[in-house]
């Protein structure tokens, strides 16, 4: 009875066991976690304007410098959190990074590689290339450019060295969503290639060139971004042609279009296209950092929205579109030139800038009412 018994309890045991495997290994193969929180991926896009470094800023920046270079940390420090914090931050340089040519803030712009290796230690991930500022120093430092921005960890984007290059879809991707980047100028400042050079700007013009690539970004990544240099200087209100353009990119399959260039920030809005699909653009965020004495252009905007990816009904949502004002600040005769997001901005601080001297009505309401005559209240970030 015992040894029946004993082999009773033995199959007992080998059956628990079995039992047990069985459980354990199909736990850890299933083909996807259908779970709601392994469904959704998120990403967190952050987006600036065009960024220049003018003659203030470059004096300041190589008076800090202990090696002889060029120091920007002070200029950006208060926005890296922010730019860091998101899964992908966008930038526009709108002037050339060339170290072949003389360091340049007035006029002609050229930025030294300390400026570019300041915006990579902030925090941002793409940068826009595609601008009127491109050609300042000719072909040579257009590729000097480049070889610039291919050096380091960051993706860049409107520019190519030849037409090879330019076919190529600019691709990054962030909590497993695919974004797809293109860029485009309006003008060149009145610069223009070699007839025989090999390079690629996109622009404006080339309605069909860009038409093709934004419709291939459309297929091949999860969400498509535009960058454009466009609209016209100093205007705050949006002139027709950028209009009628931003709702052809949105017909071609543009999801979002962050436009830069007139240098004051200016509307956005949601595009419909006749097909159903949605597209986001904001006409202008102005500038990320301006040394001027126009006290408007010293508001900038910074653009955040979410991207949510369904992996299990394969669909992307862009939403949570949200704009936040940026402030440069500086002191007397334009000194410690630096960058406040608006809502860590003081008016103990703003009672010091030195615009004041010109301006007397520059504050905390004045930034306010400019960021709320500008944007729909619904965009506006708390």
């Amino acid at each position: 009875m015992r040894k029946v018994l004993a082999v009773f309890l033995c199959a007992v045991l080998f059956l628990d066991v079995i039992c047990v495997g069985v459980i354990f290994f199909t736990s850890g193969n299933k083909e996807e976690d259908t779970s709601e929180g392994n469904i959704f991926t998120k990403a967190t896009v952050l987006a600036v304007g065009s960024n220049t470094a003018q003659d203030e800023m470059l004096i300041q920046a190589k008076d800090r410098s202990n090696t002889g270079g060029y120091d920007f940390s002070l200029v950006y420090e208060n926005i890296k959190d922010a730019v860091s914090n998101a899964d992908m931050s966008i930038i526009t340089q709108s002037s050339a990074v060339s170290s072949s040519h003389a360091v340049s803030g007035d006029r002609r712009f050229n930025a030294p590689p300390e400026l570019g290796d300041e915006l990579i230690k902030t925090g941002f991930d793409v940068v826009s290339i595609a601008t009127d500022r491109i050609l300042d120093f000719g072909e040579e430092g257009l590729l000097n450019t480049l070889d610039y921005w291919d050096s380091r960890e960051i993706v860049s984007t409107g520019v190519y060295r030849n037409s090879d290059e330019a076919a190529q879809l600019t691709m990054t991707e962030a909590n497993g969503i695919k974004f797809g980047f293109v860029a485009f100028t309006k003008s060149l400042g009145g610069n223009n290639l070699p007839e025989d050079s090999q390079a690629v700007i996109l622009t404006a013009a080339a309605e069909n060139v860009l038409a093709e690539k934004i419709s291939y970004a459309e297929r091949k990544a999860d969400v498509v971004i535009v960058c454009a240099n466009w609209g016209n200087e100093f205007e705050k209100e949006v002139d027709g042609e950028c209009r009628e353009l931003a709702a052809k990119i949105a017909d071609w399959g543009a999801d979002v279009i962050i436009g830069t260039h007139p240098n004051p920030i200016q509307e956005a809005e949601v595009i419909k296209t006749a097909s159903g699909h949605d597209c986001f653009v904001v006409y202008s965020l102005g500038n990320v950092v301006s040394c001027t004495s126009q006290p408007e252009l010293l508001l900038g905007g910074m653009l955040t929205f979410d991207v949510v990816k369904n992996k299990e009904e394969r669909t992307v949502s862009v939403e949570n579109f949200s704009v936040s004002g940026l402030v440069t600040h500086y002191g007397m005769n334009m000194s410690k030139v630096r960058i406040y997001p608006l809502s860590d901005y003081t008016g103990e601080l703003a009672s010091l800038h030195g615009i004041n001297d010109s301006f007397g009505d520059f504050g905390l309401r004045y930034l306010g009412n400019i960021l709320t005559a500008t944007y729909d209240k619904k965009y506006i970030r708390k």
